[in-house]
């Protein structure tokens, strides 16, 4: 893995804030994520498989979001 795909994935999970939030859900300290994303220490191996499990994941919420969307009435004021 490199620090450039971790990066990436960080931020298409979290946004903005993924080096916390990544590493909170990696259950590594802040420190442990700084130093991956800045290619200051090496990123061990599983941290893939870790990634795409959380991919899954949040793909999986966001699709169950979307098809709660697909049946929502929504209302707009009269104008």
């Amino acid at each position: 893995m490199t620090h450039e795909l971790l990066r990436h994935v960080g931020e298409a999970l979290y946004g903005a804030r993924w080096q916390s939030e990544l590493a909170r859900a990696l259950e590594v300290s802040d420190r442990t994520m700084r130093r991956w994303a800045s290619d200051a220490g090496a990123i061990p191996d599983g941290v893939d498989d870790d990634l795409r499990r959380l991919c899954e994941k949040r793909g999986a919420e966001i699709s169950r979001a979307a098809a709660r969307l697909d049946g929502a009435v929504i209302f707009t004021p009269d104008s």
